[in-house]
């Protein structure tokens, strides 16, 4: 299969703007994102797909591959699917801009879950560790059924402990998707739907259209930077590492 890894980075992010232009170590938040995942050496092309001229400034300048999209999108797969639409590709790989810890072990197993052919659309997921992310509207949370395919995905805490003498495991979603290329150009035929406007969750176009995601579980340490005290707990992880 041909793979390529499209990493969507809008500037002007709602809860964080600029998100991605700012300092972690020496380095902005979108080149850590692009060079580890250029160094999983698992892609065809790494990709960067914006409609900033801040952040095409800022890829040119160390020599990554950036592509403009055409307008302003709601979501960042609806950005991608526009230039996924132009290749000669079988997956595609969404890496958020705001993943800057991404790992080669994590996007290897998503790409091995296309082994199965039922599977049209994969992603990530990962214990919740610290008990009070799982109450953090910024950190999403997903219920799987026993095949690992995503049953929803919520702010909110999911499931909900009603027994607190039960042993309950929560996951965040971590926001790697990767797609067949006819199932990342079918979203893009759908409108916004209703759950989705309503969490501000894109994944869930899929779920409302009867589309499985399948989760891949992983244990790598990874922080999105979804708002400034991430960025924070960033750079603290990167000091450490």
């Amino acid at each position: 299969m041909k793979v390529v890894a499209l990493i969507p980075a809008r500037y002007a992010a709602s809860r964080f703007p600029g998100k991605l232009m700012q300092s972690l170590g020496d380095k902005t938040v979108i080149r850590h994102t692009v060079e580890a995942t250029q160094s999983t050496m698992l892609f065809d092309q790494v990709i960067v797909v914006t409609d900033s001229d801040e952040i095409e400034a800022e890829i040119h300048r160390f020599g990554g591959e950036c592509k403009r999209s055409s307008r302003n999108y709601e979501s960042g797969t609806d950005r991608i699917a526009e230039i996924a639409a132009t290749l000669d590709v079988d997956l595609i790989l969404n890496v958020q801009g705001d993943t800057p810890f991404i790992k080669k072990e994590p996007l290897a197993d998503l790409i091995k879950a296309f082994e199965d052919i039922k599977v049209g659309v994969a992603s990530l997921m990962q214990p919740i560790q610290d008990p009070k992310l799982i109450q953090e509207p910024s950190v999403v949370k997903v219920v799987t059924d026993l095949n690992n395919d995503a049953l929803y995905f919520s702010r909110s805490p999911i499931p909900y402990n009603r027994d607190k003498s039960a042993s309950t495991s929560y996951y965040e979603h971590i926001g790697v998707y990767a797609f067949r290329k006819k199932a990342l150009l079918d979203f893009t035929s759908w409108p916004l739907s209703a759950l989705e406007a309503t969490e501000k969750l894109e994944q869930l176009r899929y779920l409302e259209h009867g589309i499985k995601i399948r989760m891949v579980k992983t244990d790598y340490s990874s922080i999105a930077i979804d708002t400034p005290e991430d960025l924070v707990r960033a750079n603290i992880h990167l000091a450490n590492i």
